[in-house]
């Protein structure tokens, strides 16, 4: 029986390189759907890891008060962008005054420049650092570890020393893997000392997270003047199950500050982890089914191919069907090397798609920063649907030639 077996599939690739080029062009084809698969779900869990990566640390009881939401414009159609007004010191400095909710902690930050040039000694980085004016409690908030050093202290911030946190990158550029704790370094003119260096965080969509500078916010509002500067409220709330409560006084705190009436509508976003998160999970499955639906269509165009070579096979090989016939070999013996030949083909399809989403999502991942893994789902998926397709396109072709009548067939021209 095993025997029997490996002489079809050898006459199986037999067949398959005598038809070279009409077997590339449907492996080709069932490449590409296979590449559309692995590489589309690669391509999503690559962003879905990165950008959830950088929100999961904040944990599920935070919740930030921000600039800009969302509305519709029902006359216009469609979505708009309300134009909000930034929210100034003056409206951060009333909401820490008023918000007294229990067992929420407030921190304040702004960016002060994203195109900084810091100096170390006769070393200083490209003008492309970023400089965050913090208070005391931002890093807890925003999920940040201190890697080595220590985290500001309430004093540092009230006090307006010249102290500094530093991104891990600032170790191989600036530093040279030199301990950095209690060097000082020089933003605009300013020295710093460095206290602290922050564990790495990678890049999300090019914005290296790893070379920030962060400086008290008071001694940041005196290096950064320029006008309507927008600040971000971050609220971390320790019992989880108080966060929609506490959302709501905050979003009450800041309608008063912003003397809105019941009728005006919230002219700030409010922009929970949690909510981030379950959104980011639903796109991500939304584009999973879509990777799927896709990727099975072109499989499935595919089989159109496949069924075509193998009925074409099948006319070419009549006569040689006819003498196999004549030697005795069975029906269901005939039927299973043309089985074999579409099995075979979809295959190598299937592998050569692997392959190059595999190469796809590894090259992805480079890109942002991430962790490469295996969407081992996608790859059982592609080898299943590629065998179910190669079995269907091979049905009717191989029928076909197991009906053939020998006598007829050894009188084929």
């Amino acid at each position: 029986m095993f025997s029997l077996f490996r002489e079809n599939v050898r006459i199986a690739l037999d067949s398959i390189r005598s038809q070279m080029l009409r077997t590339v062009l449907t492996v080709v084809i069932i490449g590409i759907g296979i590449w559309a698969l692995v590489g589309i779900l690669s391509l999503v869990n690559v962003l879905s890891d990165n950008i959830a990566g950088n929100f999961a640390s904040m944990g599920s009881n935070t919740f930030n008060i921000q600039r800009y939401n969302v509305s519709f414009d029902s006359n216009r159609g469609g979505e708009k962008r309300k134009v909000n007004p930034i929210i100034s010191y003056n409206d951060v400095r009333e909401f820490i005054e008023l918000y007294q909710f229990p067992t929420a902690q407030t921190s304040v930050s702004f960016t002060g420049t994203a195109t900084a040039e810091v100096k170390f000694e006769n070393e200083k980085t490209d003008p492309e650092v970023q400089v965050l004016g913090v208070n005391e409690t931002f890093l807890e908030n925003s999920g940040i570890k201190i890697d080595d050093g220590r985290n500001f202290t309430s004093f540092d911030v009230a006090n307006n020393t010249k102290v500094c946190l530093i991104g891990s990158d600032f170790l191989k550029s600036l530093f040279k893997n030199d301990a950095p704790i209690g060097k000082t370094i020089s933003i605009r003119g300013a020295k710093f000392k460095v206290i602290g260096v922050m564990e790495s965080k990678g890049s999300t969509f090019g914005n290296n997270q790893d070379l920030r500078v962060m400086i008290p916010i008071q001694v940041a509002r005196g290096m950064f003047t320029q006008p309507n500067i927008n600040y971000n409220i971050s609220v971390k709330v320790d019992d989880n199950e108080l966060m929609d409560q506490a959302q709501n006084e905050a979003i009450i705190t800041l309608r008063n500050i912003r003397r809105l009436s019941p009728l005006d509508k919230d002219n700030f976003g409010i922009m929970r982890s949690d909510d981030l998160l379950n959104q980011i999970a639903e796109i991500s499955n939304m584009l999973n089914i879509a990777a799927i639906v896709i990727s099975t269509v072109t499989i499935l165009g595919s089989s159109i191919a496949l069924m075509n070579i193998m009925l074409v096979s099948v006319t070419e090989r009549t006569r040689e069907i006819g003498v196999r016939k004549a030697l005795g070999a069975k029906s269901s013996t005939i039927s299973l090397q043309f089985f074999i030949e579409t099995i075979v083909i979809g295959q190598i399809g299937s592998l050569l798609g692997i392959v190059l989403g595999l190469l796809t999502g590894w090259a992805l991942a480079k890109g942002f920063g991430s962790e490469f893994e295996l969407p081992i789902g996608a790859m059982i998926y592609a080898t299943i649907i590629t065998f179910l397709v190669a079995l269907a396109a091979g049905a009717y072709p191989a029928t076909k030639a197991a009906k053939l009548d020998p006598v007829e067939s050894l009188r084929y021209e």
